[in-house]
């Protein structure tokens, strides 16, 4: 007999390659929940199968979450709604923030079953730096909003992560070559399946490596952080202390060009003097 659920929102992490990965506890959630809140109830048909149960669903996706959202809302108060998407952890490029939102301010109970993220998973292949990193979802598809997108994170000085499909794969490549310039990176796809591959190199050598050959399945892209600035050279230090000077005193300029490229001021208020 399955236990029962006190009513409130449960959101459920699946499976993203073996059905194995899910865990005891989520599938206890699955098998006990009075409805699941699906991205596409064929896929998770299958993961039901999977654990032997049949739980009624209802579609909760980027097209209808607006108009199905207060009906869900208005369930929770009695019964146990669960919510997933058809891999990984919900609310990870999908519209579940928004359902978690709402039932918070509704009052609902809410618990996590947690579990398989395509985009940390592949952090942990990519064999780039782990001790910070962005998560940027998909890019945008079209060529100027993608290099906008691009150019924002161009001096983040961390690691990348961003999803990415096997059509579109070398033009973002590309683009990321284009807006990051040389970095290191990864191309990780079915994760936790039996193809699972991890194919690292730079930007501009993953591009060339998938253009024209896209590869299938659900693909990750991380990108590492860029590379150690170089040291200002005399010539950069002298151009931004004569445009300083015509504004401000020796002194505050010298402070301001030492802020701005990370040098110290004593060194930067010589050569002021020098120049002065």
């Amino acid at each position: 007999m399955n236990q029962t659920l006190p009513p409130g929102l449960y959101i459920v992490a699946t499976p993203i390659g073996n059905l194995s990965d899910l865990s005891p506890h989520a599938a206890a959630i699955l098998s006990a929940a009075d409805v699941i809140a699906v991205e596409d109830s064929r896929v998770t048909a299958k993961l039901l199968a999977h654990l032997g149960v049949k739980r009624p669903m209802l579609p909760y996706h980027d097209h209808n979450a607006d108009h199905v959202r207060p009906g869900l809302i208005a369930r929770m108060a009695g019964e146990a709604v669960a919510l997933v998407s058809d891999a990984g952890t919900p609310l990870i490029s999908d519209p579940g923030y928004k359902l978690v939102r709402d039932a918070r301010a509704a009052g609902v109970n809410i618990q996590t079953a947690a579990g398989p993220c395509a985009a940390i998973a592949a952090l942990t292949l990519a064999g780039l730096p782990t001790d910070r990193f962005l998560f940027l979802g998909f890019l945008p598809p079209k060529a100027g909003a993608r290099a906008a997108a691009i150019a924002e994170v161009a001096a983040v000085r961390t690691t990348l992560i961003l999803y990415e499909s096997g059509p579109r794969l070398a033009a973002t490549l590309a683009a990321l070559d284009e807006g990051l310039g040389a970095r290191e990176a990864a191309v990780v796809r079915e994760i936790s399946k039996k193809f699972e591959e991890t194919v690292t190199g730079t930007l501009a050598e993953l591009a060339t490596r998938y253009e024209g050959a896209p590869p299938k399945g659900e693909i990750v892209i991380v990108v590492g952080p860029p590379g150690e600035a170089a040291p200002a050279g005399e010539a950069e230090i002298d151009a931004a202390l004569r445009e300083a000077m015509g504004r401000l005193s020796a002194s505050r300029a010298a402070a301001e060009v030492a802020a701005a490229l990370g040098l110290p001021r004593k060194t930067v208020y010589e050569r002021a003097l020098a120049l002065k």
